[in-house]
């Protein structure tokens, strides 16, 4: 099955590529290597949720942060597939960074970044499997509580 079919099958639609919202571009193809910028939980221009991390009162929940990841990486892949010549012509995942905007005492980054990686597995299978990074950070821009990016690798 190729990614297209797989993203068909989950009922998932590839959104537009998100413009840049500083002064960078979205992806970058070196030879058969994609570089994706961080990618913000943007659905439709907005952000699905914005704060820090945490659990309590004005936290971002663990559940909905790891969701917020999943439309990072969806985006992602979209930038990505936007320099590749399309999804289908991405071979393999081989690496995602994840940043979470986190409250000083949640150590959870690893599964809110499960929520990118988990989707990269149901896009492109064993080729989504990757090297990842999940790291904590005071602040992200526009106050996300996520960013993903990613490296891939695009075949002939």
């Amino acid at each position: 099955m190729t990614p297209s079919q797989r993203l068909a099958a989950l009922g998932i639609e590839l959104p537009d590529v998100v413009p840049p919202v500083a002064s960078y571009t979205p992806a970058v193809r070196q030879g058969q290597v994609v570089y994706t910028a961080g990618q913000l939980p943007l659905v439709e221009g907005e952000l699905l949720h914005t704060g820090k991390v945490g659990e309590g009162e004005g936290l971002v929940s663990e559940a909905d942060a790891k969701a917020a990841a999943r439309a990072a990486a969806l985006n992602a892949v979209a930038a990505a597939a936007s320099v590749a010549g399309g999804i289908d012509h991405i071979s393999g995942v081989v690496k995602v960074v994840g940043f979470v905007a986190s409250e000083a005492t949640f150590t959870g980054q690893p599964r809110v970044i499960n929520g990118a990686s988990d989707l990269l597995q149901e896009i492109f299978g064993d080729a989504g499997v990757h090297a990842r990074s999940a790291v904590g950070v005071a602040v992200l821009p526009m106050d996300a509580p996520v960013e993903v990016e990613l490296i891939v690798e695009v075949g002939a």
